[in-house]
């Protein structure tokens, strides 16, 4: 009997949108990363396991394909914190665990409770299952990256919005003190998040933790 002859399984080809889909997740996850100047094209079709060709058919350029990133992560980020927000459980628990992805995601920022589901993978993870601090916090430190200056400010002003509409809600159920500005706060919030690297790098040992504290303290409703 002649053996049959082997040939290696046929690579499924998945949909355009689901391609798609895949290049962003993996081009999120290298951005953050490396940031935009050092990350590569060829590492992020490695990633998803296609040729660097197939990476420019569905996006142009290296800075096409990063808007179209920072697009997808505000996106995320502000459908996953509208979603913990809808939950029972306090608006200011939901920004001490944002603020928690400034520092130590295992430290508590002593912002009111945590919301229900708000937990989490740690800072870092930008998958389906990523918490929105986490979210957040990666569309926040891809929006303050240089190299796309365009998008920067609408980007940034957006998720700010969203923020403020969350101080506002904390500020009705009492996690959050009535007497600042919610515009005012959620800038201070995305500037925390964005400097966070800097901390990182700069900051003795403890101060970067210290910082985030300070700043839920500012937001925290004076005790009785």
């Amino acid at each position: 009997m002649t053996p049959v002859e082997q040939h290696p399984p046929r690579r499924t080809r998945l949909p355009a949108a689901e391609r798609r889909e895949s290049v962003l997740a993996a081009a999120a996850e290298v951005f953050a990363e490396a940031g935009y100047h050092a990350a590569k094209v060829s590492h992020i079709a490695a990633r998803v396991g296609v040729s660097e060709p197939v990476v420019f058919q569905n996006f142009g350029s290296k800075q096409a394909l990063f808007t179209a990133v920072l697009e997808r992560a505000a996106g995320q980020a502000r459908a996953s914190l509208a979603d913990a927000a809808g939950r029972s459980g306090s608006a200011g628990g939901l920004l001490g665990h944002v603020l928690g992805q400034a520092g130590h995601a295992h430290e508590p920022t002593g912002l009111g409770e945590p919301a229900p589901g708000s937990d989490g993978p740690a800072a870092g993870s930008h998958g389906p299952h990523a918490s929105p601090g986490a979210l957040f916090a990666a569309a926040v430190a891809l929006a303050a990256d240089p190299a796309v200056p365009e998008m920067r400010e609408p980007l940034l002003a957006a998720l700010a919005g969203h923020l403020a509409d969350i101080v506002r809600r904390g500020q009705r159920d009492g996690s959050v003190r009535h007497d600042i500005d919610p515009g005012t706060a959620a800038w201070l919030l995305v500037s925390v998040l964005a400097t966070r690297s800097l901390r990182d790098a700069a900051m003795p040992a403890g101060q970067a933790a210290a910082v985030v504290r300070l700043t839920a303290r500012l937001l925290s409703p004076e005790p009785a």
